[in-house]
């Protein structure tokens, strides 16, 4: 895995030539903001050695390199999720080859189930803590010391600098937002309305089938984690509504001019 993470980061250094200030992973649905890049370079997954592929629709299947807000970013457009199939080092392949190339930062979106009373279809969460829940850690195994130690501290799993500039971001642009506990469970179900009660009763606002194995490794490599999710449902053991994955998506792109706000304000002013 070691020389597959480093042939993969030398082939796209070759491309870029520069460092990335910024990687942003783009979540379900939430494509159209590879579109407020000015691209210099794009990359298939295909094109790419040892890169996984997507198999989800909403998720594209492409490597970005441009610039957004004066800074450098480099975008993936499309993730790869445990339930796809993949097992959990794939699944973060493409976060240890950030590393490689030398990128301090990391942006998360995605789509997510609503427990909190609070919230509504289409609301925007910014991710302040997340729970674990997923059946692999991606850390099991093996320790490669290059990457970061043994036992990692995850006492800011988000940096507070980043969710206090989105925050002031969303103020000055009138943007309601919350803050809350993103919970990770493996999927691709649906949660019923108990699980969405569980997720309530362990302390999570949000569920969802991905980022927090990429939060974990980002976190042992050492970056610097800004995550946003779209509530695109919501669920408790009191509410049985019918979800579908194009709901999803319709939710997404409705909030989808915020969460482009958002993030353009917190690469802009990180």
């Amino acid at each position: 895995m070691l020389n597959k993470i480093k042939e993969t980061a030398e082939f796209i250094k070759g491309i870029i030539k520069e460092t990335p200030d910024f990687a942003i992973v783009l979540g379900s649905g939430l494509g159209a903001l590879k579109n407020e890049v000015e691209p210099i370079h794009t990359l298939e997954y295909s094109e790419i050695p040892n890169f996984p592929q997507t198999t989800v629709v909403g998720h594209g299947g492409k490597l970005i390199y441009g610039n957004l807000e004066g800074k450098k970013v480099l975008m993936m457009s499309g993730r790869f999720h445990y339930y796809e199939g993949h097992d959990i080092k794939t699944v973060v392949f493409p976060f240890r080859v950030f590393h490689a190339l030398g990128i301090k930062n990391l942006i998360v979106s995605n789509a997510s189930g609503g427990v909190n009373k609070d919230f509504r279809v289409a609301d925007v969460m910014i991710i302040r803590d997340h729970i674990n829940m997923m059946p692999e850690h991606p850390l099991r195994g093996k320790n490669i010391d290059e990457f970061g130690p043994r036992f990692v501290d995850m006492s800011e799993p988000y940096s507070r600098k980043m969710i206090e500039i989105a925050e002031k971001v969303a103020t000055e642009k009138g943007i309601k937002v919350h803050q809350g506990v993103y919970v990770a469970l493996q999927g691709p179900t649906f949660e019923t309305p108990a699980e969405y009660g569980l997720v309530k009763a362990i302390g999570g606002d949000a569920v969802g089938m991905s980022t927090v194995p990429e939060v974990i490794v980002a976190k042992h490599q050492g970056m610097d984690c800004f995550g946003i999710s779209i509530i695109t449902d919501l669920g408790g053991p009191d509410i049985a509504f019918t979800v579908s994955h194009d709901e999803v998506l319709q939710a997404a792109e409705k909030a989808m001019p915020n969460v482009i706000s958002i993030v353009k304000g917190v690469v802009k002013n990180y």
